[in-house]
């Protein structure tokens, strides 16, 4: 129940910053930007002591160590692979090209339109 209270807290904290920042109308537009970005970090300061808030953080650490394990392919790899991919499209889109053409004609044909 206490974390649905700090959850509420801080949507509302976000909509605070949204409201300050059409209130602000007549301030500089920095003023108005730190007034959202007030609003949006005071709200995950909030949300952050929150159950769904550590989990959330928790994740997002777990998150970073399992990205710095992936093993990225090398400059050669990707070219290659670019490579395969680029002479696939041409050739598909050659192919498709050829069929799109050979439907049009028989269509044209079966029509009587045929030339």
């Amino acid at each position: 129940m206490v974390d649905n209270i700090k959850l509420l807290a801080a949507a509302l904290l976000v909509v605070a910053g949204i409201a300050g920042f059409y209130l602000l109308s007549e301030m500089p537009t920095v003023v108005r930007v730190l007034a959202v970005l007030g609003g949006v970090l005071a709200a995950a300061l909030m949300a952050g002591f929150t159950t769904p808030g550590r989990q959330f953080y928790a994740f997002s650490r777990e998150s970073v160590t399992e990205a710095r394990k992936v093993v990225w392919p090398t400059r050669r790899e990707t070219m290659q692979m670019t490579g395969v991919v680029a002479v696939f499209v041409i050739v598909m889109a050659l192919f498709l090209w050829a069929v799109d053409g050979t439907l049009l004609w028989l269509v044209k044909l079966i029509m009587g339109r045929g030339e």
